[in-house]
This record gives structure tokens, C-alpha cells and sequence, in this order.
């Protein structure tokens, strides 16, 4: 990976630890409508992509139209969760601080939610105003248009790109983007849990912890931080 000038983090699963809180949310409010899913149907089907996609999935495949007011609700009790359980992912603050490039986030969730999120874990000023959403675009990931999105705003080049992914969608979105890309493992949702995106992308370079993103780009951290590791 050369010439990185922009790093471009997706939120849920890299920044925040947030996709065991909204798959545990959503597998039950699906039970309650008789459709039954689990974790790692979650993670192969839904991991990473816009709840748009996640309706129609259901649809397609368990052939149910879902409530009218699934979405909202389900985006309620999330916000509920999010507020007595969220946390960021393991030494992403550290990340962040020594950063000697700028970085950004482009997410698959809606403005509110990621704001929300970003709050509840005192991150939002860490990115603000540089929070890129779903609904900024016309494609959401796997497409690559919310990437070409940040890039663009940002006033990077894509191959100067460097996008951290942990879902399938978001690998498929950077790569199709003609972006770096690197595959964040760290989150609590892949933990004993297949990793569907190595499995389909066996050549993207993976990161298990924060505390390694140094070690792997010695040139992206700030030269003022050096020693602090």
C-alpha cells in the first residue's frame, strides 16, 4: 500500500463496536414476526449494507414484507442500546490521535444514527464534519459510489485512498472504487464467528487490532507520536 493521503474508516464494527448490538436487535424483533436468523446470517447477509437491502433480503428470501414501522422501531431500540452499551472498538482513540493524514468516515447508516453513535462514544468531533452516509449517494455499498463520495469531498485521488472495511459490502465497495483497502477483524461481531469477507477476498490484508495498525503503516503515524509505541 502506497501512497495513502486520505484514510477512510466505515463507523459500525470499525470505529464503534456496534454490530453484535444491532444483529442481537434485530434477530429478535425478526423472531417476533417469525423469521428466524441468526449472527452469522447476519454477518453474510446483512454485515456492512443499507437497511433498504437488508428489507429486501427478507423479502426475497422468507418471503415477508416487513411492517411499516420495522424500521423506525428497530432504529429506536438501537438508539436505546447504543446509549447503556455502546463502545468504540479496542484502541481506535489512539488511532485517531496519531493519524498524520486525514481521515474521514462513510458509513452505510443515516445521518442521525451515525451522529447518535459517534456522540454516545465522544467520537463526533473527532470526524466532524468529515461523515459521509448512505444518503448522500444514489447506490449504497456494496457500490462504490459513498466512497468516491468521501474521496471527492475530501479532494483525494482514489488510489490515494486507504479504506478500513469489516464487511463484505464495504471490501467490494473500495475495491470496485479503485481504492487501498484493508480488512478491520477486531470487532466483537467477527469473534468465533466465520470470516466471510477473507473467504471472499482472501488477498485483502486483514488487522486484528488497533494496537498493529502502526506497525503495518509506520508512515501514517504522526512523527510527533513516534516514540509512544
Amino acid at each position: 500500500m502506497n501512497n495513502i493521503e486520505l484514510v477512510i474508516f466505515d463507523c459500525d464494527g470499525v470505529v464503534i463496536d456496534s454490530e453484535i448490538l444491532s444483529a442481537s436487535v434485530l434477530i429478535d424483533m425478526l423472531a417476533h414476526l417469525g423469521i428466524d436468523i441468526d449472527p452469522n446470517y447476519v454477518q453474510r447477509h446483512y454485515l456492512g449494507c443499507s437497511f433498504e437491502t437488508v428489507k429486501q433480503n427478507i423479502k426475497d428470501n422468507f418471503s415477508k414484507q416487513l411492517p411499516q414501522d420495522f424500521e423506525s422501531r428497530y432504529r429506536q431500540t438501537l438508539v436505546n442500546e447504543f446509549e447503556t452499551k455502546l463502545q468504540t472498538t479496542d484502541g481506535i482513540q489512539d488511532v485517531l490521535r496519531q493519524l498524520s493524514v486525514p481521515f474521514c468516515i462513510a458509513t452505510s447508516s443515516s445521518p442521525s444514527r451515525t451522529e447518535k453513535a459517534l456522540k454516545s462514544v465522544q467520537l463526533h468531533s473527532s470526524f466532524s464534519p468529515n461523515i459521509f452516509t448512505r444518503d448522500e449517494v444514489l447506490n449504497g455499498k456494496p457500490a462504490p459510489d459513498l466512497f468516491l463520495h468521501a474521496a471527492h469531498k475530501m479532494g483525494v485521488t482514489p488510489e490515494n485512498c486507504l479504506v478500513i472495511e469489516d464487511s463484505k459490502a464495504g471490501v467490494q465497495a473500495a475495491i470496485s472504487a479503485g481504492m487501498q483497502v484493508l480488512h478491520y477483524s477486531g470487532g466483537q461481531h467477527l469473534q468465533n464467528n466465520i470470516n466471510h469477507v477473507h473467504t471472499h477476498y482472501p488477498d485483502v490484508a486483514v488487522l486484528a487490532h488497533w494496537q498493529l495498525f502502526f506497525s503495518a503503516f509506520p508512515s501514517l503515524k504522526n512523527q510527533a507520536t513516534l516514540n509512544e509505541y
